[in-house]
């Protein structure tokens, strides 16, 4: 079906072996169908680290990747001669999201098959990972069973910081580790960053009242989604 679609859309021939409307399809497609992908990134991103400019980016790229698919063909040639072109390109940009290093290689993927003409791949292809994705940020897949929060607390530097919470977070919390102790305030002041996850009905409001009560009403706060912070 794509070699018929293909030879129905060599009009005039462009360049060595692929016409006008080719090039319009390929170029056309790979926009529609990224778009896809990048609609179901934005309404199944979480966290934090959300950009415009990453969704215009991958749509882009799964274009661009289509063009260069069309004028590497079949010729070795100029597949290196690309290869060496693209090579002196640097990116400098961290992305800060293992998982939109995904949606890059499927944008570059929906490229890659319109590119070559395999049209019909492209449209499976998309319209299946955009449903993996949905189905994986629906039915929470691989999610931890148990949430955790950061607690940030001041402590003035006379105070052992090693039990001085034990009895309230035996009341409040099924759980807690210290993550990290800094001194602040030129010394007057500890900050702790506790990992912690509280028991069943507990009173946040409460604890953070009893945790005041003990570092003399110093600042005491609470931080959900916790991996998209750095601490």
């Amino acid at each position: 079906m794509d070699e018929l679609i293909r030879e129905a859309l060599r009009g005039g021939a462009v360049g060595d072996g692929f016409g006008v409307w080719e090039v319009l399809v390929a170029l056309s497609l790979s926009f529609l169908l990224s778009l896809v992908i990048a609609y179901f990134y934005r309404e199944t991103h979480r966290g934090l680290s959300y950009s415009v400019s990453f969704v215009h980016t991958i749509i882009l790229m799964s274009v661009t990747v289509s063009v260069i698919m069309l004028i590497i063909g079949s010729n070795i040639a100029r597949a290196f001669a690309l290869v060496g072109a693209l090579s002196i390109i640097r990116f400098r940009n961290a992305v800060k999201d293992s998982r939109d290093v995904a949606f890059i290689f499927m944008t570059m993927a929906v490229g890659m098959a319109t590119g070559t003409g395999f049209y019909m791949a492209a449209v499976i292809f998309t319209f299946f990972v955009s449903g993996a994705t949905y189905a994986l940020d629906r039915f929470d897949i691989g999610a931890a069973t148990v949430s955790e929060v950061l607690l940030k607390v001041h402590l003035p530097e006379n105070l052992d910081y090693h039990g001085v919470f034990d009895e309230t977070f035996y009341r409040f919390l099924a759980d807690h580790s210290l993550i990290s102790v800094e001194t602040i305030r030129g010394g007057t002041l500890l900050e702790l960053v506790y990992s912690i996850q509280f028991k069943k009905d507990a009173d946040e409001i409460a604890f953070l009242d009893a945790l005041r009560a003990i570092n003399g009403n110093a600042k005491v706060a609470l931080i959900t989604g916790q991996e998209n912070v750095n601490v």
